[in-house]
């Protein structure tokens, strides 16, 4: 198993990885190509594929505020599930936000996503009940939901 930056390349890949994670929830705006192609130029140190040879079994999309990081779509192909992969990646990006000085990060999960909700929890990720999650979009975006 590989762990390496992502880059525009694996775009294809990681985006039909994404739709077969049950419980993704997807836009076509922000996770068009160029959606994505935006973040990893804003972003280019913090987003992660894992390979098992020529395959992406992985992947974590990560930014920053330059407060605190934010972890985005973090998948695993089922076919690779309970292998510590997704906990690699977790770490590889956790370690690469701290080398630019972000000491905190934050994640959105589905409520009905029980098998991201359980794997956040059993890494160490707690869930906030003292904020509200607001969201305002600028103009409609349709939802892809896996």
């Amino acid at each position: 198993m590989k762990i390496r930056l992502m880059t525009m390349k694996d775009y294809s890949e990681v985006y039909q990885l994404w739709m077969s994670c049950k419980g993704m929830g997807l836009n076509t705006i922000d996770d068009s190509e160029e959606g994505i192609n935006r973040f990893l130029q804003r972003n280019p140190d913090t987003c992660f594929v894992a390979e098992d040879g020529d395959e992406i079994v992985g992947v974590i999309i990560v930014g920053n505020d330059g407060r605190r990081g934010y972890i985005y779509h973090t998948a695993v192909l089922p076919s690779y599930r309970h292998q510590g992969i997704a906990t690699q990646l977790v770490d590889t990006a956790i370690e690469a936000l701290h080398k630019i000085g972000i000491i905190k990060a934050a994640l959105v999960v589905f409520d009905r996503n029980e098998t991201g909700n359980a794997f956040w929890e059993s890494i160490g990720f707690t869930e906030r009940n003292d904020l509200v999650y607001r969201n305002k979009a600028f103009f409609e975006i349709e939802r892809i939901d896996t």
